[in-house]
Parts: structure tokens; sequence; C-alpha cells
């Protein structure tokens, strides 16, 4: 018999880790070797399963997925890793590969894509979905440049500020700041104040805000 694939899930979410280990083991060839819910059991569950790929969430609560992805490289570099998320920002997915992720595939995505990005990666190779191939593609504009002040008010949203107390801080309105995050969202392509909030924070702990 042809030795199975083995998979290591990485999700904060249980259910999300149950409905996974469901559809994954269904594959013969698929073999669902550890689950982990954060940081500690990842990279536990790494040494003790020795997996040929890790499925992992991209927004972790305790700590940015991407940037586990490369310290589980660095402790295990032959492990092949597929990101999961429910992002399809560009941004997101160049990161991911810059990190040494193999693949990127999206949470709602069929679960035959899932099964074809996973086989993809174990085999070597590298797996983008439909959905996000077409946004990282669409164009290659370059982004707009934020102005000093709307840098500003990202970094201090990344270090955890309110509008509030960056008007406060920096002598605006609240209305003013509200108009920066509006055209921060805007020029970066983030749906939603969750996605700026988690934007700001993993550029102020890369240092770069911008």
């Amino acid at each position: 018999m042809t030795t199975p694939i083995r998979i290591l899930l990485v999700d904060d979410h249980p259910m999300v880790r149950e409905g996974l280990v469901a559809r994954l083991q269904a594959v013969p060839r698929f073999e669902v070797v550890g689950e982990a819910g954060n940081r500690a059991e990842a990279l536990a569950q790494l040494a003790l399963t020795a997996p040929d790929v890790v499925l992992m969430d991209v927004g972790l609560k305790d700590v940015n997925g991407i940037a586990l992805a490369a310290e589980m490289l660095a402790a295990r570099p032959a492990v092949k890793l597929l990101m999961f998320s429910m992002y399809d920002n560009p941004e997101y997915v160049q990161r991911a590969l810059q990190a040494g992720a193999r693949g990127y595939v999206l949470k709602d995505a069929p679960a035959t894509e899932i099964v074809s990005a996973i086989d993809a990666v174990a085999a070597g190779g590298t797996f983008l979905s439909a959905a996000v191939s077409g946004r990282l593609f669409r164009g290659q504009a370059p982004k707009p440049v934020l102005t000093p002040r709307e840098s500003e008010i990202l970094g201090k949203l990344g270090q955890g500020a309110s509008s509030k107390q960056i008007a406060r801080e920096l002598d605006l309105s609240v209305r003013t700041v509200e108009a920066h995050r509006q055209s921060i969202k805007r020029k970066l392509e983030l749906d939603g104040q969750a996605e700026l909030i988690r934007y700001a924070v993993e550029h102020a702990q890369r240092g770069d805000p911008t």
C-alpha cells in the first residue's frame, strides 16, 4: 500500500478541526496524525507526530499563524506548510509564501479543493485557491502609500489604542481619526474593523506599520 500522507491540523476552533478531520479521514491516502489549537500544542505535535503536511489557520488567537509557520519550518524544514484561512487578502498570501508556506487555501473552499491542495504540497508543489490567485495576480498595481498621519494612526492602533485615545494623543477629533481609519482600510483593501486591527497589530510586531 502507498504510505499515507500524514497531516497535522492547527486551528483554534475545535468544531473546525472536527469538521476537517471528518473530511480528511474520508480520503484513504490521508492520515490525520495530530491536532493543535495554539502555538505550544502545534510545536509539541510537530515533534511528536512528524507530519508530512501541516494544515494551519492564519488567524490563531495566541500567535500569528504565518509567524508560527516560519517557526515550525525552522524546527522541521522538511514539513510542508499549507495555510488555511478565511482571508483572501493578497498581503496575507504573500507573507505566508515568504515565510515558507507551500500553499494557501480558503476555509470556504470545496472539500475537493482542500484535498487537491494537500496532495499538491505533499508532492513538493504549491497550491493557491482560485479566489486567492485571482486577487493576488489581478493587476499587480502597487498599493497606495499611506500618508504620515495614516501611518501614525495605524501604528497606534497596533499598540491597542482606541480612536478616542488616538484623538487625545494627536490632538485630533474622534471624527478625524475615524476618517483616517476608513482611508487606511480603503487603501489597504481591508474588510471591516477586525481586519484593520489585526493588520495593525501584525505590522506593529514587525516594526513596520506601513
